[in-house]
């Protein structure tokens, strides 16, 4: 068995996400008033500050709504929340929830020839030496975890030369979601980390300035994983 690091939360984390799963899970509906902090603290078997910085945090992701001398009530997160909550929700109890999981494939697909479009239009000559030399340490290596790190760092790349503040804040939110499930994620994103001659394609597409055959390539890099991992949740989700 391969041994793991030993992760050492601290109390005020724990009940985040204690109550961000009722939140997410639906134990307490949106608009229903928060037990106190007095009473959280007794049923959780913490102390107050513990669970008063937890909610703190959770009204940061716009999850509870605060009101000075009233109750706090619980936010609809599907309204309220931003991006920054997604790595919180793609795995939650040790295991990587499937829906969240479909979210984030098809986002992916959807804006990353986008953004492929704007750095072949931005980005040029400069650009397709950094890529090309990322490309070639992906290359060089068999491992699906690294692979996928080299990958990670190749869309990096892309995102900056597209010069979109927007792109980059979704992507950082993205990269933190994913980056927890990398091991769990390593067989089923083999088939797209190491199609190395399909990146070059759009390597060569975005130094070129040719924004329309960069997004064609980035579709191209990108739907295969996609297509077979949406297939393998949906037929994991009707066994």
């Amino acid at each position: 068995m391969p041994l793991q690091p030993v992760t050492r939360r601290s109390v005020p984390d724990e009940v985040f996400d204690q109550v961000l799963s009722e939140v997410v899970d639906g134990g307490i509906a949106a608009g229903d008033p928060l037990p106190s902090e007095r009473r959280l603290a007794e049923v959780l078997g913490v102390s107050r500050p513990a669970v008063r910085e937890a909610l703190q945090r959770l009204a940061q992701t716009r999850l509870l709504d605060v009101r000075h001398g009233g109750a706090t009530t619980v936010r609809d997160f599907r309204r309220y929340a931003g991006l920054d909550l997604l790595p919180r929700l793609l795995v939650r109890g040790g295991d990587l929830d499937t829906a969240v999981v479909r979210s984030v494939l098809e986002a992916r697909l959807v804006v990353g020839p986008g953004v492929a479009a704007l750095a072949a239009g931005r980005g040029g000559p400069a650009l397709e030496a950094t890529l090309t030399e990322t490309l070639d340490a992906l290359a060089a290596t068999d491992d699906d975890i690294e692979r996928q790190l080299r990958a990670l760092a190749f869309w990096d790349h892309v995102v900056d030369a597209a010069d979109s503040l927007v792109f980059r804040l979704m992507f950082n939110s993205l990269r933190a979601a994913y980056e927890p499930a990398l091991e769990a994620l390593a067989p089923v994103m083999a088939e797209e980390v190491g199609q190395v001659g399909a990146y070059r394609v759009l390597t060569a597409a975005i130094g070129a300035g040719d924004p329309d055959t960069a997004r064609v390539a980035a579709d191209r890099v990108l739907r295969p994983a996609t297509t077979s991992i949406l297939s393998a949740l949906s037929a994991l989700e009707e066994s």
